[in-house]
């Protein structure tokens, strides 16, 4: 049987990413903190994941095992020395986290002669995720293991896609996940091409798919839960049923079409559909997902690089419209949520500071016409 180790036991990586790695035929050792879930995957290995669509159906995933990373961080390097894949689904914050249990892990390999490739997949909502994780990794190689690391260990970048709301339920292992899932890998980076997981797409150029997702569908979403939030909606299904949401939405993803096609050529009948399925995935009647939960970490989500700035960006350069993004923009600036850590401080940097301050700390733009169309577009709203 073949083995993966899978960094990050919560709800993306049981719902998802362990759902494909398990119908692949893996053994999963889940690499966590969470002491509840951990113990829980050690006790029973196996738990159910329940697709939310008509009938509910469920999906029991076994051959699984939990490793607690905090306190036996020696099975997390044992368990890498014999794998034939890694996986993550744990944030981009916390990936330099764990570059150091791979580093050891890639080091053990070397020491113990074993020369299998295998590959590491950052399965993050980030752009070059695994490339930024193997630069992480890369400050705990030796020099031979460097080498070694050169030669037998890919980090090939991936872009994935599926929808798992918040939840709470009496058994911490189970999940609901949306019906829909994609993910992506690049093969132009793996170490061991043989190993090609049925129900994942593989691509020689991940770009523009990495792109197409994140400026649709994370977009989109956030579009839904910024503006949600400005209208009083609690959930994401309660935002998309304010016309004047759905409608911003639709604008939005219109002008992400603009510059997918423009920058990568993407069919625009194609990406119509793409876009429509999306908001479709949205408004899941069997999903009650709080714009809370898709709307937190703001000053993130508002990132030179991130699904707002980086497509104003690009379309602007491109001479193309971006209106309905500043728009966007601007009711995330708008956002209050006094639980969230990132809404809090935005708020209070917000009172402290000049807004175009402001705007040019959080976004990272030392543009001063695009500065002053946001502060413009925060002002009107």
């Amino acid at each position: 049987m073949s083995k993966a180790v899978h960094f990050g036991a919560g709800n993306i990586g049981r719902g998802f990413i362990g759902e494909i790695l398990f119908e692949n035929g893996f053994h999963i050792d889940f690499v966590d903190v969470n002491e509840k879930i951990i113990d829980a995957l050690q006790e029973r290995k196996a738990y159910e994941i329940e697709i939310a669509e008509e009938g509910q159906r469920h999906i029991a995933v076994s051959n699984v095992n939990g490793i607690n990373n905090g306190k036996d961080p020696e099975a997390v390097v044992a368990a890498i020395k014999e794998t034939d894949l890694v996986t993550t689904a744990i944030g981009p914050n916390i990936l330099p986290f764990i570059a150091e249990l791979i580093a050891k892990g890639i080091e053990a390999r070397r020491e113990a002669g074993n020369q299998t490739p295998f590959d590491v997949l950052a399965c993050e909502n980030m752009i070059g995720g695994s490339q930024f994780l193997y630069e992480e990794v890369k400050k705990y190689l030796s020099e031979d293991g460097l080498a070694y690391a050169e030669e037998f260990v890919g980090f090939p970048n991936a872009a994935v896609d599926r929808i798992v709301p918040a939840q709470t339920h009496e058994d911490p292992l189970f999940v609901v996940v949306e019906p829909f899932n994609e993910w992506v890998v690049e093969t132009s980076r793996m170490k061991n091409p043989g190993l090609k997981l049925e129900g994942v797409h593989y691509e020689d150029d991940l770009e523009p798919f990495i792109e197409r997702k994140l400026f649709s569908v994370n977009s989109g979403h956030a579009t839904s839960a910024y503006t949600g939030a400005f209208y009083g909606a609690k959930t994401i299904l309660e935002a998309l049923q304010d016309s004047q949401v759905k409608a911003q939405v639709e604008a939005v993803l219109g002008e992400i079409r603009s510059l997918l096609i423009a920058k990568w050529g993407f069919d625009e009948d194609t990406l119509v559909e793409y876009h429509k399925i999306i908001i479709s995935r949205f408004e899941n009647p069997f999903i009650i997902d709080d714009v809370t939960r898709v709307a937190r970490t703001p000053i993130r989500k508002l990132g030179f690089d991130e699904r707002f700035i980086r497509p104003i960006r690009e379309l602007k350069e491109r001479g193309l419209s971006y209106s309905n993004l500043l728009k966007t923009v601007a009711y995330v600036f708008k956002y209050e949520d006094a639980s969230d850590e990132q809404s809090v401080q935005l708020q209070e940097l917000l009172a402290a500071k000049p807004l175009d301050q402001v705007v040019a700390e959080v976004t990272g733009l030392d543009d001063k016409d695009l500065i002053a169309e946001i502060v413009e577009s925060v002002e009107v709203v």
